[in-house]
């Protein structure tokens, strides 16, 4: 009898799985499943503490949820990527595998152990990779003369016109092939931290639940609600995009099943767009992979002479920068490891644009807290920032910290949740405490503003244009 094996990385789910799908289809065929925890790798791409509990708590999920259809999870722990290619020759040979399957992975790192993969495992053992966390394949969206697209719009238009053309399929969980055991106890050398389960339930059908959830009504009040950080106007579905509990197939279906006109520019057509973002971003890292590399997009960026003040660094990361929407914003991410997409823009341009700190310092750090943490959606997110990237915000639009607070939190209700210090400040005045509490002569437990803004903007302004010359 044959012996399927499917590698699982970042596609911990039943529903939905090309990998799985595929290993499952011969109904003699033994399936059999694998998990390598890789700590060394991990601390190199460094992620966070609270993104690896949450995996640790999936993959508890999913070996139950494989159990109960008789495939077993089999856990493993290497250091790196390159000890995992011996770990896995190693259990197919223990195992009597036949066949290998696996969901691709886009990163430079990974594509190199994919690659290397074959090579390892020779001929013994077939291996059958599939485009599987994304909408569309890399590369099958591109310019008329076969070249990645540079700029967000004409690439969306395209996407949407190839998936008017024909959607991606989603396929069926595996039915139940006999019995199998999965033993919870499994080695994980990696700090863990807790999340906030209430927020991210754990379970792919808790992660399904909230995708209805959110397409039934949310998404179409998402084009007015999701730029304001105190109203609960977003999916908060990334962290399970990025571990692949959920599938953004699954996100499409569901979108145009409640809202079947989302393609054409109607409702549900907001949050579709940020899906596409999602895989521009992507389909940007394989077309260059120097965004895996640290490297700017737009070369001349390089020469930017930043700012390398520690001390202004860890005020941000802390959030005591006196900005109160910005350190609001961090504390957010600090605590619950998660940040609404409006404040990650403002923040991100407050570490750039106004203490023009390098914004891979920015990245890193992200990628140090987010439970949701994604190389590209990431690096993209920040290279736009910093005006550094493909179809980034011009180097000369600098966000008004003190302006975006006022314009997305007016009340201040988000500031006072997560700066308590500042509670006794009425109403719109939270953004600009230092000048009530003058006037009230009040004491703050507050920072007072560790830049000038109007002084940084024209500072920073040199700065690019220094560069450019």
């Amino acid at each position: 009898m044959a012996t399927h094996l499917v590698w699982f990385r970042n596609d911990l789910r039943l529903h939905d799985n090309y990998a799985l799908h595929a290993a499952c289809r011969n109904p003699d065929a033994a399936v059999i499943g694998l998990f390598i925890v890789t700590p060394g790798q991990w601390r190199q791409h460094v992620m966070s503490p609270k993104q690896a509990g949450f995996i640790f708590e999936h993959l508890k999920a999913l070996g139950a949820a494989l159990a109960e259809r008789g495939i077993t999870l089999h856990i493993r722990q290497v250091d790196d990527f390159a000890e995992s290619l011996d770990c896995v020759k190693q259990f197919c040979e223990q195992q009597q595998v036949d066949a290998l399957f696996y969901n691709y992975q886009y990163e430079v790192n990974e594509r190199g152990r994919d690659a290397a993969l074959e090579k390892t495992l020779g001929r013994d053992v077939v291996c059958q990779g599939f485009d599987d966390s994304l909408l569309l394949p890399p590369g099958s969206v591109t310019t008329g003369n076969r070249e990645m697209y540079k700029v967000f719009t004409p690439f969306s238009k395209a996407f949407i016109k190839r998936l008017h053309e024909g959607l991606p399929e989603c396929v069926p969980a595996p039915k139940k092939r006999g019995d199998a055991v999965f033993h919870e106890d499994f080695s994980f050398d990696f700090p863990r931290e807790k999340f906030d389960a209430s927020l991210f339930p754990v379970g792919e059908q808790a992660a399904i639940a909230q995708l209805r959830t959110f397409c039934l009504e949310p998404v179409a009040r998402y084009p007015e609600q999701r730029d304001f950080p105190a109203i609960e106007g977003t999916s908060r579905l990334s962290p399970y995009l990025a571990i692949g509990v959920l599938s953004p197939r699954q996100c499409l279906h569901r979108l145009l099943k409640e809202h079947p006109k989302a393609l054409g520019g109607e409702a549900g057509s907001t949050w579709l767009n940020e899906l596409i973002w999602r895989e521009f971003y992507r389909h940007l890292m394989v077309a260059y992979p120097k965004l895996c590399r640290h490297r700017p997009f737009i070369a001349w960026t390089d020469k930017v002479r930043w700012n390398d003040d520690i001390k202004m660094l860890e005020a941000w990361q802390q959030g005591k920068t006196g900005y109160p929407i910005v350190d609001a914003a961090m504390r957010q991410l600090n605590e619950t490891g998660w940040m609404h997409n409006r404040l990650r823009m403002v923040v991100a341009s407050f570490l750039v644009k106004d203490l023009l700190i390098d914004w891979r310092q920015g990245e890193h750090y992200f990628m140090s807290q987010l439970i949701d943490g994604d190389l590209a959606a990431n690096n993209g997110g920040w290279q736009w920032a910093a005006s550094t990237g493909t179809d980034a915000a011009p180097y000369f639009r600098i966000f008004n910290p003190t302006t975006q607070g006022e314009r997305f939190d007016a009340e201040g209700d988000f500031i006072r949740h997560w700066l308590p210090e500042l509670a006794g400040v009425p109403g719109k005045q939270v953004h600009t405490p230092w000048g009530w509490a003058e006037k009230q002569q009040q004491t703050l437990d507050y920072p007072r503003p560790i830049v000038d803004h109007k002084q940084a903007r024209i500072a920073t302004l040199e700065a690019y244009e220094a560069a450019r010359k």
